[in-house]
């Protein structure tokens, strides 16, 4: 009994009511109009000097590449150009030394010599050919490398971005931590090390992650309305979505199409709230943030993404462990345990390592709910190295792993519906029937004895709920990555219930939210990106030739004049 309570009461800590909810959302809602204002806020609110989303006709063949986390990957992406597309990958482990090296170089050459390898292996008739440069006078290109690769850049980390291919590396997250390359052109980086290798490739497009899951999402949404926002919800969390250039005050400084009147906004909301104004922060969330890497910083991420939340519950039972009232993990002989064994903690148990307890155990623990948790207690072992532990550890570890991941899916939900809400897209085409009343305000109505109204708000929404067909042209389409999203049981479910706690959204705004999952995102997204960079590239080819070309005519006319003055 003692046990199922101190689990009951740890996780009672990471309630996030409703009430919560919407103070972050409110918050966070500022927090990105200070960003669009002004460099320097909480949130960057990154401009991408991307100015439209892809409708799935988009046609070619690029190369991406993916740096957001341990692994790196290499990718060519065939578009389709009906809203399918094919891709050949590999990926390879960064080696850990080089993501805490002395210089930038080191990381930068160990990218380029997997592109090489990544381009021998599947299109060594790229790589083997001469580059020919030839003038094609009757199109807009001009002078044309016809063997180079657009390549798009997928780089999953905080950026001042100040061109389609250019942005300059903010700060490290996850794990990288390498000085020498912060207020460094990523880009021309990696562009150095192709070039010193003699590869085809030409660095197109800076792209984050999330970016390139909002462009796949777009690109293969089976709506008739474009893709909203893409977001992230894996090792790490972020959001990119897309904004009105009129909205965005602060000064742009690199090249961009203005006749779309919108921009792809970079919101790096894992440093959402670093001042803690709204952000739950109970003594797990403080003691990870104290032996974190970047302490008061990504506070947002630290309590949502899968890096950080097997360290949150590693803390929460540890914590528990130390309680001698508290028989987590420890029998007094074998007839308190079903094994009819003795709960045994391994001398190497990730419970005694910092990050060392995987973030999977949280979903395995909300997917059994068999009998005797057989499954979990299995992963208690494997994972936490803890042996023979009884049915009462397993169900203590469920209940707390329960909680922090229902936090963290309920903070998702927040960050969803306050982008919702910020771009007004739910305003759009919507309909004037009033929307049912929220859970939490059915609740206050029977508390302050208002029977009639609660009996009447509680038929509104079950009919809500049950509720007709959404119209198309009424759909906000989010895309989404990330294990989390994908894996975790539930997820969704808790970030829904969220979203329908705010009254701007409420019940009938959050059947017209679609949520899909973005596959391939930092692939075929950033392909889509190098394209419309290299459409740029073609337009602004265009532009200069004729500039050439007109200032050519200008001089031979005033040579002209001067020999018949002369």
């Amino acid at each position: 009994m003692a046990l199922a309570a101190e689990a009951k009461r740890v996780a009672a800590e990471f309630e996030l009511t409703d009430d919560d909810v919407r103070k972050t959302v409110a918050e966070f809602v500022a927090e990105m109009d200070e960003g669009l204002a002004k460099d320097g806020g909480a949130m960057s609110q990154i401009p991408t000097y991307v100015t439209g989303v892809p409708n799935g006709t988009e046609k070619g063949l690029y190369l991406a590449v993916d740096l957001g986390g341990t692994n790196f990957r290499v990718c060519s992406i065939q578009l389709n150009g009906d809203t399918t597309f094919n891709l050949v990958q590999s990926k390879v482990p960064i080696p850990r030394e080089l993501m805490v090296a002395e210089t930038a170089k080191e990381l930068f050459a160990f990218l380029a010599k997997q592109i090489e390898t990544f381009l021998r292996a599947h299109h060594n008739d790229h790589f083997e050919k001469q580059l020919r440069r030839r003038q094609t006078v009757s199109t807009p290109e001009g002078y044309r490398d016809e063997h180079i690769f657009r390549l798009g850049f997928t780089f999953s980390f905080p950026v001042k971005q100040v061109g389609i291919n250019r942005g300059n590396l903010i700060r490290w997250t996850k794990g990288f931590n390498i000085p020498d390359a912060v207020g460094k052109d990523v880009c021309q980086l990696l562009q150095t090390e192709i070039d010193l290798l003699k590869l085809p490739v030409k660095v197109a497009a800076l792209v984050n992650d999330t970016v390139g899951t909002l462009m796949a999402r777009s690109y293969t949404s089976p709506g008739k309305t474009s893709t909203l926002l893409g977001a992230i919800f894996g090792t790490g969390t972020n959001g990119a979505y897309v904004e009105k250039l009129s909205k965005i005050t602060k000064p742009l400084h690199g090249d961009y199409d203005k006749t779309t009147g919108e921009m792809v906004v970079n919101t790096e909301w894992g440093s959402f709230d670093n001042r803690l104004k709204v952000l739950p922060n109970t003594e797990y969330d403080a003691q990870l943030d104290r032996d974190s890497v970047n302490p008061g910083i990504q506070m947002f991420e630290k309590r949502i993404s899968g890096m950080f939340l097997g360290e949150i519950l590693r803390i929460a039972l540890v914590s528990m462990m130390k309680r001698p009232d508290v028989p987590l993990f420890r029998d007094e002989n074998s007839s308190h345990n079903d094994y009819h064994s003795t709960t045994t903690i391994n001398e190497a148990s990730p419970l005694h390592t910092q990050w060392a307890v995987d973030s999977s155990i949280l979903s395995i623990a909300e997917a059994d709910n068999s009998v005797g948790l057989r499954a979990l207690r299995q992963q208690i072992e494997s994972l936490l190295g803890v042996s023979a532990a009884s049915i009462e550890d397993a169900l203590a570890v469920k209940e707390v792993a329960h909680a922090i991941a229902e936090r963290a899916a309920r903070l998702s939900g927040a960050a969803v519906a306050a982008i919702v809400i910020h771009t007004g897209r739910l305003n759009q085409g919507a309909s004037s029937v009033p929307q049912p009343k929220s859970a939490a305000a059915i609740v206050e109505d029977l508390k302050n004895f208002h029977l009639a109204e609660a009996a009447s708000a509680t038929a509104n929404k079950l009919a809500d709920t049950a509720g007709i067909a959404v119209n198309e042209e009424e759909i906000v389409d989010i895309g989404v990555d990330g294990s989390l999203v994908e894996f975790y049981p539930g997820y969704e479910d808790y970030m829904r219930a969220a979203m329908r706690a705010v009254p701007e959204i409420g019940a009938a705004g959050e059947r017209r939210i679609r949520i899909g999952i973005a596959k391939d995102g930092s692939g075929v997204g950033a392909a889509l990106i190098a394209l419309v960079a290299a459409k740029m590239e073609q337009s602004n080819d265009y532009v200069g030739d004729l500039r050439q070309r007109l200032e050519s005519v200008g001089e031979a006319s005033q040579e002209q004049v001067i020999l018949e003055e002369k």
